[in-house]
C-alpha cells in the first residue's frame, strides 16, 4: 500500500494475537518491521514463520527494558523510525471494584497506560524527524462503562486522552497519532477474559460469550486481521490526515452493559 512500502515500524507485544496480525500486515504492505513481546516461545516461532521481521524480548512495564529495545533499534533501524503501535496490553482483574487485588489493579495500568508512556517518550524524538504515525491500542472500553471490568476500562479510557494530547502536540511535527478501539477480538485473550468473568459472576461461558456481542449491531466478534487492515491503513497515504481519532473496528457496539 503506498507509504508503507521501505517504512520502519515497532510493535509492541506482536508475536502473538492482534500484534502478530498487524505485523505481518506491515510486513506484506512493503514494511521494515520490529516486533517486542515477553513471550520468547512465540518470539522464536514468529522468527522462524518470518525471518525478515526483527525482534526483542521487551517487558513494557519495565522502563529499564524500553531503554534496551531502543538501544537495539538504533542498530536494528540505524536510529530512524516511521511508525509505532502501542499494542502491549493486559487484561486485567474481573470482578466488582471493592473485591479488586490493589496489585492487580496497578499491574493493569503498568502494561496499559504505562507502557504505552514509556515506549511513545524514546519513539517520539526518531518521529520527529522525519514525520510518521503512531498508533495506540484502546478498546470499546475506552469508550462505554465495562462492569466487571473497571481497571481496564479507565486505563484504556486513559489512552484515549493520552492519545488526544499526543496528536495535539505532534501534530506540528507532522506526527499522526490516533487510537485503535476493538471490540470483542476473537483469540486466546478473549477467552481468557471470557473465563474470568464467568468466574467472577458465575454465568456460564456461553451466556459471557453471548453478552460480550450482543450489544453489538452485528452481534459479532471482531478477527485480530480486522484490526490489522485498519492500523495499515491509517499509516498508508490514504490516512494521511486522520489525527486525534478514536478508530473503532467493532461491529458498532452500543453498550458493554450485560444487563
Amino acid at each position: 500500500m503506498q507509504g508503507i512500502k521501505d517504512k520502519k515500524v515497532l510493535i509492541t507485544a506482536g508475536a502473538a494475537g492482534l500484534g502478530k496480525a498487524t505485523a505481518i500486515a506491515m510486513m506484506n504492505a512493503g514494511a521494515k518491521v520490529h516486533v517486542c513481546d515477553i513471550d520468547t516461545q512465540a518470539l522464536a516461532a514468529l522468527k522462524q514463520a518470518y525471518p525478515m521481521i526483527s525482534s526483542s524480548v521487551t517487558n513494557v512495564a519495565k522502563p529499564d527494558e524500553v531503554t534496551q529495545m531502543f538501544a537495539q533499534l538504533e542498530q536494528t533501524f540505524a536510529g530512524e523510525l516511521d511508525f509505532l503501535v502501542n499494542n502491549a496490553g493486559t487484561s486485567g482483574p474481573a470482578g466488582p471494584l471493592e473485591t479488586l487485588d490493589i496489585d492487580a489493579w496497578k499491574a493493569t495500568f503498568d502494561v496499559n497506560l504505562h507502557g504505552t508512556f514509556y515506549v511513545s517518550k524514546h519513539a517520539i524524538p526518531l518521529l520527529k524527524k522525519h514525520g510518521g504515525a503512531i498508533m495506540n491500542l484502546s478498546s470499546t472500553a475506552g469508550l462505554y462503562g465495562y462492569p466487571m471490568r473497571s481497571p481496564y476500562a479507565c486505563a484504556k479510557w486513559a489512552i484515549v486522552g493520552l492519545t488526544k494530547t499526543m496528536a495535539m502536540e505532534l501534530g506540528p511535527f507532522n506526527v499522526r497519532v490516533n487510537c485503535m478501539c476493538p471490540g470483542a477480538v476473537n483469540g486466546e485473550r478473549m477467552d481468557r477474559v471470557i473465563s474470568s468473568i464467568a468466574q467472577a459472576t458465575g454465568e456460564s461461558l456461553e451466556k459471557v460469550r453471548h453478552d460480550n456481542v450482543k450489544n453489538t449491531s452485528m452481534s459479532t466478534f471482531v478477527d485480530a486481521q480486522d484490526i490489522a487492515n485498519m492500523i495499515v491503513f491509517s499509516f498508508s497515504d490514504l490516512g494521511a490526515k486522520i489525527s486525534g481519532q478514536s478508530l473503532t473496528v467493532d461491529g458498532d457496539t452500543h453498550s458493554l452493559a450485560t444487563y
